[in-house]
């Protein structure tokens, strides 16, 4: 079963296009993807419901009735439908994860878990996590395939404040928090950049700790630099996203319109 070469591809009214959602039709590229893979990342259902979709006879590809999941289509060229409605692959998709430990910040691995590994059934193409955080340390992580905004978000001369729930070893004193906020020396060309502190109530072990820069192992190294250690981390928030407490380890949502207002997507 195979496209037809000579059919017309018409972008939809919002901008997607059948089967792909390439932003250059004509770029002579075409992508092949398992039939039930494309109906997941469509936003048709996990894979195994995309197979139940597939075997029940609801879905068809160039005007025939689909009878194998692992159909490949061509994504620039093939049309298709579920229930007699086309299915169009989405463009820029956002997503917020709460990472747990134990997994590592990285779009794929061959020997190591990683954080995509958590959204293989998040539908769009092309995910990657925005920034880094270490195996240990856990909290907000944006998973996108816009890569201008995450080009923004990550700019050195953008100075997005990054909000960290720190756990250390010894109490947080008066003096580390503002030896921190003054800037620190970690050993790099230049010291960091202030930041801001806040002691936790009811926790003397703990701060919360708000930086600009997104330096290799910045907070353990600025702890470090005061004299303390840092036993737990997590990411609260990156500039207009928070991470509310509701969302558990290891899951994960699609950023809402008006996070997505806030980031100017």
């Amino acid at each position: 079963m195979t496209a037809m070469r000579d059919r017309p591809r018409v972008p939809e009214p919002d901008g997607n296009v059948p089967a792909g959602g390439r932003a250059d039709p004509d770029d002579g590229r075409y992508d092949v993807i398992r039939l039930d893979r494309f109906l997941c990342e469509a936003g048709a259902g996990t894979r195994s419901q995309a197979k139940a979709l597939i075997k029940a006879g609801r879905v068809s590809v160039d005007g025939e009735r689909a009878i194998s999941a692992d159909l490949k289509i061509e994504e620039n060229r093939t049309r298709v439908l579920l229930d007699g409605r086309p299915l169009f692959l989405p463009g820029n998709v956002y997503y917020l994860l709460n990472k747990p430990a134990g997994v590592i910040t990285a779009a794929s691995d061959a020997r190591e878990r990683t954080v995509m590994d958590l959204l293989k059934e998040a539908p769009g193409r092309g995910l990657f996590p925005v920034g880094r955080l270490d195996r240990d340390t856990v909290g907000l992580l944006l998973i996108t395939n816009d890569g201008a905004l995450s080009h923004r978000l990550l700019s050195p001369s953008r100075h997005v404040e990054k909000r960290y729930l720190v756990r250390t070893a010894r109490p947080v004193t008066e003096e580390m928090c503002r030896f921190l906020e003054a800037g620190v020396d970690i050993g790099d060309e230049k010291p960091t950049l202030p930041a801001r502190t806040e002691r936790l109530k009811d926790e003397p072990c703990g701060l919360y700790l708000t930086i600009t820069e997104g330096r290799y192992h910045q907070v353990k190294r600025m702890l470090a630099a005061a004299g303390n250690e840092v036993t737990g981390l997590k990411r609260v928030s990156m500039g207009p996203l928070s991470l509310e407490e509701t969302l558990p380890e290891g899951a994960w949502r699609e950023l809402t319109k008006e996070e997505r207002n806030a980031l100017g997507v």
